[in-house]
């Protein structure tokens, strides 16, 4: 009977201990290494088979600026994975939604291309014999500092064909190169075998503005460059108003856009282009469609929300839309939400998410939760989203000096 029972209890507790252990490793995976919750509030995540447990004193005393750890367990039982909590001051933020447009200028000059010259010897590339690449940026020609096409093809010509000392950076990293311009045949000049670009422009939608600080967060993901589809690097750029005056409608397969153009004025100056977005310091605030809390992102919720977008003028509308999944890894920074256009005016007009609605805001309970960052080529009724949260934080920490030069 003694031996009978420990085989049976055996064999029920065998396979529920490897489903536990598969359901904590799965909670580990997915969890991200911290929280925020606004001053006053407790963490409690969104999935009803894991609870919270904190330090109550702790936790109820919290204040702004502070942080405290908190367990994950999953059905109350199991402990899963421990998380930092940061406690903030609740904040609100214009809401926008409206388009606007981006003039940028590259930090140097960015190499978008390499082909051979065609000399009296046969063709050769002095950008490639130098170790060049596309993606890389030109900084330094000798000791002159270049930012643009005009002074680069200018200090080229000048070399009399003796090699030219480049300082370049390429992935954050700079080093020195060294190029010898060849004479073209067929053009007569002298010549790098290279072809780089000095500025862009496009058109995005505004996500949010800080109404004290003026700070702006938009796009929800960087501008790369159209030939290298590596991320702009750049150190100056302007943000204007834009007037959207068509779109091209989106079908699978092919994502449609928003046309539109640069209208007379200036809103701001463009700091920053990276990972979640273009960020910047405003001199005239635009007309907000709302003025709303961000949300956490533990509060964000599979369901129904609102996308807000410009799909004609320079007027946001609110249209429904569906988020549906969440996910609070961390290294997914710019693809957290899932959503799902369902509004029958908006599927009719564009066919769903367009290239252009990037940046626009998604609304959920009352609280900023997100910003449109991608369509789903395959399917434009659908694509991804940032956290609102994300934004904030980064908008929160821009460097000081930026803004400084900025203002």
């Amino acid at each position: 009977m003694g031996k009978w029972f420990f085989r049976m209890t055996a064999v029920v507790l065998t396979p529920l201990c490897a489903l536990v252990l598969i359901g904590v490793g799965m909670v580990q995976g997915s969890m991200p290494a911290s929280f925020t919750v606004n001053e006053g509030e407790a963490l409690a995540l969104p999935l009803s088979y894991l609870t919270v447990n904190a330090d109550g004193a702790v936790a109820a005393g919290a204040a702004s600026g502070t942080s405290y750890e908190a367990q994950v367990r999953l059905f109350g039982l199991f402990p899963s994975a421990t998380v930092q909590v940061s406690v903030e001051e609740k904040q609100e933020v214009a809401v926008c939604g409206m388009p606007f447009g981006i003039k940028m200028f590259t930090e140097g000059v960015l190499v978008v291309g390499i082909g051979d010259v065609d000399t009296r010897n046969g063709d050769h590339s002095p950008a490639r014999a130098a170790g060049l690449r596309v993606g890389d940026s030109v900084l330094k020609i000798g000791d002159t500092e270049v930012s643009t096409t005009a002074q680069v093809a200018a200090l080229i010509e000048d070399s009399r064909g003796k090699t030219l000392e480049l300082l370049v950076r390429r992935e954050q990293v700079e080093f020195t190169a060294h190029l010898t311009p060849v004479a073209s045949v067929s053009e007569k000049r002298l010549k790098a075998g290279m072809w780089i670009r000095d500025s862009t422009a496009g058109i995005g939608t505004l996500t949010f503005y800080d109404m004290k600080t003026n700070v702006f967060a938009g796009l929800g993901h960087p501008v790369n460059d159209v030939d290298t589809g590596e991320t702009v690097p750049i150190s100056s750029g302007e943000v204007v108003p834009a007037d959207i005056f068509g779109v091209t409608r989106g079908q699978a397969g092919s994502p449609g856009e928003l046309l539109g153009s640069f209208v007379s004025g200036s809103w701001g100056i463009l700091t920053t282009n990276e990972e979640t977005g273009l960020y910047g310091l405003l001199h005239e605030q635009p007309d907000a469609f709302a003025t709303l809390p961000i949300a956490c992102k533990q509060e964000v919720l599979t369901g129904e929300a609102q996308m807000i977008t410009t799909i004609r003028g320079q007027t946001p509308k609110a249209y429904d839309i569906v988020i549906e999944s969440v996910d609070y890894r961390d290294d997914v920074p710019t693809q957290n939400l899932v959503i799902r256009v369902t509004d029958e005016e908006l599927l009719q007009k564009t066919g769903g998410v367009l290239c252009g609605m990037s940046g626009s805001p998604i609304v959920q309970n009352g609280k900023l939760v997100g910003a449109v960052t991608h369509v789903f080529v395959d399917d434009p009724t659908g694509g991804y989203a940032i956290f609102a949260q994300t934004m904030r934080d980064r908008a929160a920490h821009m460097p000081t000096a930026a803004l400084n030069n900025a203002a």
